[in-house]
């Protein structure tokens, strides 16, 4: 037998030692306060307002085995293997059920001995990886290295599953400047995942080699990969007490790379902030979790944080873009010919300013059981009787007298609104975009659709971060119970949730834990630090 061999037989037959760790879950909840469209879990709330009619069908649950809860010997396994002589590899079957259950080393072990006796104590590679995830699990870092020495001896290259676990497991050993040599290992095949960069960082964080942590940033930065919230907390959580003018305009630069690409700190990250900017020495910050009113001011200090409004210059940005890359985006954004488009930009361009542009069709919708015209009816009337100046985008087939649409009820609407009828197989959202923001910044539009798509094909974080600030501020949702009833409206964000600063103040939104947040809503909760003067 090689020297690698019984290396590897010792490795498999020692006892291991027995670390059980249990999975800790949390039920999500939803929080009260989602008071506007774009607030976090008002999207969740209204799925369980508005529950599916059918039950989801559950998927028939398989028979579990009931795995051994201690080693076993070769015959044991061999009588186990008998009874599941159905499952075509066994050995690898058994102890991915074990990686299922994060069952504890030693009966692990247990198994690739078996497999290892019978194979001149040789265990294949997909073996090796599943019982290193369960070492990395249990953070048995003397296994992790057993294993690392096997593989790096038998394998020139490994996938990058096993790259990643081993770098995870060698971050907290004294040898863990080796996971960066495998980091380097998988840059020669693939672009690394910032779960990599992450362990990386990390490692190097916890042995004190911060110039290490920044530079793998900085490389995880130019692969425009968006690092994990943990990354970014892990630095704040090194620099507490620390007195670097030049590591606190690092970190200063991450809360503004928060900004610039609207990410969103946990509660945890948000305490991590907390902390840190409380004990820099000779600084007095202190921070407070609070709330921001409608009217934008801080419960906390009382200053009022940004407006949601562009500047002017930020409007002729966002819309030269969006008329170039939505409305003139190609097919792939519109199901309209250039003809029509020309059509309406001639309709558009000799009336005057609209004051509200509804996307007729999606709203006549709100209702399923009610008639579409009567619906409609109701929003336009409502606006009519404020003096609006209202456009209704349609479709020809709303003109065509049927039981949803009623002939009379479209006449009196095109008394009250300006009407552009579309064809039958156009989409509305680029009409609608084209009209609100050729009438300039003081038009709303109303629609339940979210533009998801539109922002997506923005080409950059600065036009979509604009692009998503001017819906927040312009964007009508009715919230109206049932037909009929008066319509109202959800008040409109008079601020922008995004991390802000004056210099002497931060005010940073993050992500209560109990809400579960769409990405397309924000935070209601903020963090306020102001430095005493």
């Amino acid at each position: 037998m090689s020297a690698q061999n019984t290396k590897a037989m010792n490795l498999l037959i020692a006892k291991a030692r027995c670390v059980r760790k249990l999975d800790e879950s949390s039920n999500k909840q939803v929080s009260a306060d989602s008071s506007h469209m774009f607030a976090a879990g008002a999207a969740k709330k209204r799925s369980q307002m508005n529950p599916s009619s059918k039950d989801p069908v559950l998927p028939p649950v398989e028979n579990i085995i009931q795995l051994p809860t201690k080693p076993l010997n070769s015959e044991e396994w061999d009588k186990l293997k008998e009874e599941f002589k159905e499952k075509a590899n066994f050995e690898n079957w058994i102890i991915l059920q074990m990686v299922k259950c994060h069952s504890s080393l030693d009966v692990a072990k247990s198994v690739l001995a078996w497999v290892a006796a019978k194979n001149s104590g040789i265990v294949g590679y997909d073996l090796l990886v599943k019982y290193l995830y369960l070492c990395v699990f249990h953070k048995q870092t003397s296994e992790i290295i057993d294993v690392y020495e096997i593989m790096k001896a038998r394998y020139k290259r490994l996938e990058s599953g096993a790259y990643t676990l081993l770098m995870r497991g060698l971050i907290y050993t004294d040898r863990w400047r080796e996971a960066l040599l495998l980091l380097e290992d998988l840059k020669k095949v693939m672009i690394p995942s910032k779960k990599n960069y992450d362990d990386c960082i990390q490692g190097a964080l916890f042995h004190q080699d911060v110039n290490v942590a920044w530079n793998l940033y900085q490389e995880l930065l130019s692969h425009d990969i968006v690092p994990m919230l943990e990354t970014l907390k892990a630095f704040f959580d090194f620099g507490k007490d620390m007195k670097d003018d030049q590591y606190s305009n690092k970190l200063h630069n991450i809360l503004l790379y928060l900004r610039n690409n609207q990410l969103y700190p946990g509660e945890s990250f948000a305490h991590s902030i907390k902390t840190w900017f409380e004990s820099i020495p000779g600084e007095q910050w202190k921070g407070q979790f609070t709330t921001i009113q409608q009217s934008g001011q801080c419960l906390g200090c009382g200053k009022t944080v940004e407006s949601i409004h562009l500047s002017s210059e930020e409007y002729e940005f966002l819309k030269e873009k969006i008329m170039r890359d939505v409305i003139d985006g190609g097919d792939q954004y519109k199901k309209t010919t250039p003809q029509e488009l020309k059509r309406f930009q001639n309709f558009v361009k000799y009336h005057p300013p609209f004051d509200v542009v509804i996307d007729g069709l999606n709203v006549a919708k709100m209702f399923p059981k009610a008639r579409e015209s009567q619906v409609l009816l109701n929003v336009v009337s409502h606006l009519a009787k404020q003096n609006l100046q209202v456009l209704v985008l349609g479709r020809k087939h709303m003109l065509t007298q049927n039981s949803r649409w009623r002939r009379v009820e479209m006449e009196k609407m095109q008394k009250q609104a300006s009407f552009f009828f579309a064809d039958n197989i156009s989409e509305d959202d680029p009409f609608l975009l084209y009209a609100t923001l050729h009438s300039g910044n003081h038009c709303k539009f109303i629609t339940k659709d979210l533009m998801r798509d539109h922002k997506a094909c923005l080409p950059d974080a600065k036009t979509q971060r604009l692009f998503f600030k001017w819906q927040q501020g312009h964007q009508l949702a009715i919230v109206s119970k049932h037909p009929g009833a008066k319509i109202t409206f959800q008040h409109i964000l008079s601020y922008d949730t995004v991390v802000q600063t004056t210099g002497d103040s931060w005010h940073i939104p993050y992500d209560d834990d109990l809400v579960e947040r769409y990405s397309y809503e924000v935070p209601t909760k903020w963090l306020c630090l102001h430095r005493k003067t």
